[in-house]
């Protein structure tokens, strides 16, 4: 059996197709619950979530029903639950978005939850509408399960890091659209409205997003701009001196391209202490954005009871 409390290596250019296939399906899925759930501030009613086996989207609300949707990717398959006791099951294996789509759609028609959702993907350049999509059709087992768990021993980190503060702070959670693992702590003031430009993506959607200053991190598995997994982590709005600020680890850096401080998954996964030296990159990071963003933060210390 597999130890999978050991970080996985990721390299990216041997799964890069499979991850943008499964950047398509999750989207699907994540559309899926977006277009059922009332809206919550920051988009957090999109997002997905980690399981002990690969992500789940909760509860999904339908008339008087609840379904829910699974990535299962141990099993590797998609579990649609339907809260009368019906499942439906989808095999996750080479095959085109647009076979996915219908697989997905005809599912939930079965079940008798039927869903329609806007079927252009977002926050990809050139987008594919999904019904059509016959170029995103790889999925490489090993490569998904490796993936995965990573995206569980990160997340037990987040979920820890998230827990040290009192104020407002998202939980540890997937965005389909980025395709990141996040996690967001609020200063509690309004922030100047975002310029936007991110692909495919409506203007009021990253201005309601980053209404309040905040300062995220996340878990990014790669892309064209930076052909590697990393780990980041930014403010909105980047206090003056951001970018010279001293973080821990001593491997991570600013990226002037990306306009945040990025530390390699790589130097995290051959660390004596994993855990620890992420956990220095995040409270680090923060502890920066904080103190150069004039945080008012003993408003948001935890009080400890025995």
């Amino acid at each position: 059996m597999t130890n999978t409390s050991a970080w996985p290596k990721l390299d990216y250019a041997k799964w890069s197709d499979s991850l943008a296939t499964l950047h398509m399906w999750t989207q699907i899925v994540g559309k899926t619950r977006m277009v059922q759930s009332p809206w919550l501030n920051h988009s957090w009613h999109v997002t997905l979530y980690v399981t002990p086996r690969g992500l789940t989207t909760g509860n999904i609300p339908h008339g008087d029903r609840y379904f829910s949707i699974e990535f299962d990717f141990v099993e590797h398959a998609l579990f649609i639950r339907e809260c009368n006791g019906e499942t439906r099951t989808i095999k996750l294996a080479p095959k085109d978005t647009a076979d996915f789509y219908h697989e997905v759609m005809d599912a939930l028609e079965q079940l008798g939850v039927p869903v329609s959702i806007n079927t252009k993907p977002n926050e990809v350049p050139d987008p594919i509408p999904f019904p059509e999509d016959r170029t995103h059709k790889a999925y490489d087992p090993d490569a998904v399960y490796d993936f995965w768990r990573a995206l569980y021993l990160i997340d037990r980190v987040f979920s820890r890091f998230r827990a040290d503060f009192a104020g407002k702070a998202s939980p540890s959670h997937f965005f389909w659209g980025s395709f990141d693992l996040a996690v967001t702590r609020f200063s509690g003031r309004e922030a100047p409205d975002h310029p936007g430009g991110l692909p495919n993506m409506p203007l009021w959607v990253a201005q309601e997003a980053y209404s309040h200053e905040v300062s995220s991190a996340g878990f990014w598995p790669g892309g064209d701009s930076f052909p590697e997994p990393i780990f980041y982590s930014y403010a909105y709005p980047s206090p003056e001196g951001f970018d010279q600020a001293v973080v821990l680890p001593e491997a991570a850096q600013w990226s002037k391209d990306l306009g945040e401080f990025v530390l390699r998954y790589e130097d995290v996964r051959l660390a004596d202490d994993p855990e620890a030296t992420l956990l220095s990159f995040l409270e680090s990071t923060f502890e920066a954005a904080a103190a150069l963003g004039d945080w008012d933060l003993d408003q948001y210390q935890r009080r400890h009871f025995p």
